[in-house]
């Protein structure tokens, strides 16, 4: 198994892509941070293979995270999933050694196939560390982590793709119609954010409306997902 630690400043992202990395088969999530402190606090208790790093950390950025862990000779690997698509950032991220840079928001297949392809990466380089290899197996080895990934799905301005999941995931867990309130309740949303998420998704035909009528007359709208079959 490839251990993995994630560290999100946003609690419920972290969450969402802990999740992602769990449904990939041979990974495993053994720790969630949302702070760079948290990070080095748990890679110097429980090491682990890799970290899906944020950038932007209320303490410091993942960047300046990745020299502290190199400084206390923590050396695993480094893919960085996050909002900050400036020109700089991506360069430094390939100095400091970042196998993959996966930009906010995207989709579970989106990081699917960055994770599969450092799988390949892990099993190309097996083996003992002296040993020497050729042109061919040298060229695999960089070819693994330059696999193209496919588009990410379309979203409307201002929607993310794990804020989606969530909503979705609610919706999943209660197995019956909720309304904006109750989404709102069990994500953690605000009443308006859940309210967006859902009617986006109704117009994309990812989930059906209801009304339930009131002593008031005025309908409530509800939601849910649709059958399967």
């Amino acid at each position: 198994m490839i251990d993995v630690l994630v560290v999100d400043d946003d609690f419920r992202v972290a969450e969402v892509h802990a999740a992602y990395a769990a449904k990939v088969p041979g990974f495993r999530v053994t720790g969630r941070a949302h702070s760079a402190a948290e990070a080095l606090a748990a890679l110097e208790r429980r090491p682990v293979d890799l970290v899906l790093l944020d950038h932007h950390l209320p303490d410091e950025n993942g960047l300046a995270l990745v020299r502290r862990m190199r400084a206390a000779g923590i050396g695993c690997d480094v893919m960085m999933v996050t909002a900050a698509r400036d020109v700089s950032t991506v360069h430094a991220a390939m100095q400091h050694g970042a196998l993959q840079y996966l930009v906010k928001p995207f989709t579970f297949t989106g990081l699917r196939e960055k994770l599969v392809a450092y799988a390949q990466l892990r099993h190309a380089l097996a083996g003992p560390a002296a040993r020497e290899t050729c042109q061919d197996e040298v060229d695999r080895m960089f070819a693994a982590m330059r696999s193209a990934a496919p588009p990410a799905a379309t979203l409307p301005k201002g929607h993310s793709a794990p804020t989606t999941d969530l909503v979705l995931g609610v919706l999943r867990k209660a197995g019956r119609p909720l309304s904006a309130q109750e989404v709102a309740d069990h994500s953690g949303l605000s009443r308006s954010t859940a309210q967006r998420y859902l009617k986006q998704l109704e117009r994309d035909s990812r989930l059906r409306l209801s009304l339930r009528y009131g002593d008031t007359g005025r309908p409530e709208h509800r939601y849910l997902l649709p059958s399967r079959g």
